[in-house]
């Protein structure tokens, strides 16, 4: 769906303690949220204006998304064992 929110405590609700403690205790993973939710918000800005960028541009945004998303899922795994 266009203009979903794919925010980190959105779409990991289980893990939202883990989120909330590496963002305050570990500089990478805060660096690498920062930089998917500007992305997760410029993305769903793009698609509520009907992507006025082309097509290439909008899918190396959304892969990037989707690199980071699950360098942090990882990340977020590794914390929760």
């Amino acid at each position: 769906m266009l203009g979903e929110n794919h925010s980190l405590k959105s779409d990991f609700p289980d893990f939202i303690e883990q989120i909330k403690s590496l963002t305050e205790n570990d500089q990478n993973f805060a660096t690498q949220t920062q930089e998917y939710d500007a992305l997760d918000k410029e993305i769903r800005g793009l698609e509520l204006q009907d992507s006025p960028i082309d097509d290439e541009a909008m899918h190396a945004k959304k892969l990037r998304r989707a690199a980071l998303k699950d360098q942090l899922y990882q990340q977020l795994l590794k914390a929760n064992s």
